[in-house]
């Protein structure tokens, strides 16, 4: 009987489900039986890109989110209880599924809870420094508590220089903690083809921001001439596409159309979340990031590619055609190739 592996990426926009991908492609390249446990668009995410394997429906954290970049970090901090409450329910309900459906090995992508003392362990984050500004130093702490609970840390980028994460994942020290640096990594693979369209615009990421970056963006890039290819990032039942010249809008893609419309877009303009930022680095592209205002890691992110002279960014409330003239000043990604040695990634289990 093939060993069962419970992989379970955290419900917070599409990003951690979808680098899951390819490391749940691993596991079923080197025999593995991965079940899949998760909530919301993250958990229907997979269910179309694996559509035969077990899914299992954890409970959500159901965070709210700010309109303001001024409020963010404390909106978040007033649910700080709920949180931790929703990481126990979490913990409870995994006890229970390890029993349940014969679990031998855990692979966590930033969900605390998902852990246990009778399985290996892994979780799988590129932010071992959690910043939060003046608080970081509390943050990343709290953090570290609950990653000791783990047997492993996979971290999504390389060792040393460069990489893509920058003080996120690296000059990080724990006595307790065994930190295995993966690469990189991507589900998308680069095309050798001549871009047909200008601008492409990914979104995703916690509402209200989404909705409330797509209503500019849709506004502003209208004048543009050529076909921009916006997608919306809401996962949903079946795909939706909309033609409103000079926009193509799609609700959402699977990976070969995704894969293929990014290969065929000269710009991609997004959130600097950090999937999105290996995805992009894999295929090569130029890029222009928007963070997500208040969410610290995306904008460090932003400024840290910016400093590398890898990709311009501007905040929200500034974004104007005039901002995307930056371009032409910044390199672009050069692609990377990291070939992960799984099976012996996987020995753990």
């Amino acid at each position: 009987m093939k060993k069962r592996i419970l992989v379970a990426p955290l419900n917070w926009g599409i990003g951690h489900a979808t680098r899951c991908i390819p490391i749940i492609n691993g596991l079923l390249d080197e025999g593995f039986s991965p079940i899949i446990a998760s909530d919301g668009e993250a958990l229907q995410l997979l269910q179309k890109e694996f559509k035969d394997l077990i899914f299992v429906e954890l409970p959500g954290y159901n965070i709210r989110y700010s309109k303001t970049k001024s409020t963010f970090k404390w909106l978040l901090f007033l649910q700080l209880l709920k949180i931790r409450k929703a990481i126990k329910a979490e913990h409870k309900l995994i006890r229970k599924i390890v029993h349940d459906y014969a679990i031998e090995g855990i692979i966590s992508d930033n969900r605390l809870g998902v852990y246990s003392s009778k399985v290996p362990s892994v979780f799988m984050t590129h932010q071992l420094n959690v910043l939060s500004g003046m608080t970081t130093k509390i943050s990343t702490k709290l953090h570290d508590n609950y990653l000791k609970k783990f047997d492993e840390c996979w971290v999504p980028d390389f060792d040393g220089e460069p990489n893509l994460s920058g003080k996120l994942s690296h000059n990080f020290k724990s006595k307790e903690l065994t930190i295995k640096y993966i690469g990189a990594i991507s589900r998308l693979k680069k095309t050798k083809t001549k871009p047909k369209n200008r601008f492409m615009v990914l979104l995703s990421g916690p509402e209200p921001q989404r909705t409330i970056l797509e209503e500019k963006l849709l506004d502003i890039l209208k004048v543009l001439p050529g076909l921009i290819i916006f997608v919306r990032g809401k996962i949903e039942e079946k795909q939706v596409i909309e033609n409103r010249p000079p926009f193509a809008i799609y609700n959402f893609m699977e990976t070969e159309e995704l894969q293929n419309y990014i290969n065929n877009s000269d710009i991609i303009i997004s959130r600097s979340g950090y999937t999105t930022i290996m995805d992009l680095a894999k295929l090569g592209k130029q890029a222009f990031f928007i963070p997500t205002p208040g969410q610290y890691e995306q904008e460090y992110l932003a400024e840290f590619l910016e400093k590398s002279k890898i990709a311009p960014y501007c905040n929200q409330d500034d974004f104007s055609l005039s901002q995307l003239d930056k371009l032409t000043n910044y390199s672009g990604f050069k692609t990377f190739e990291n070939e992960i040695d799984f099976k012996q990634l996987f020995s753990l289990f």
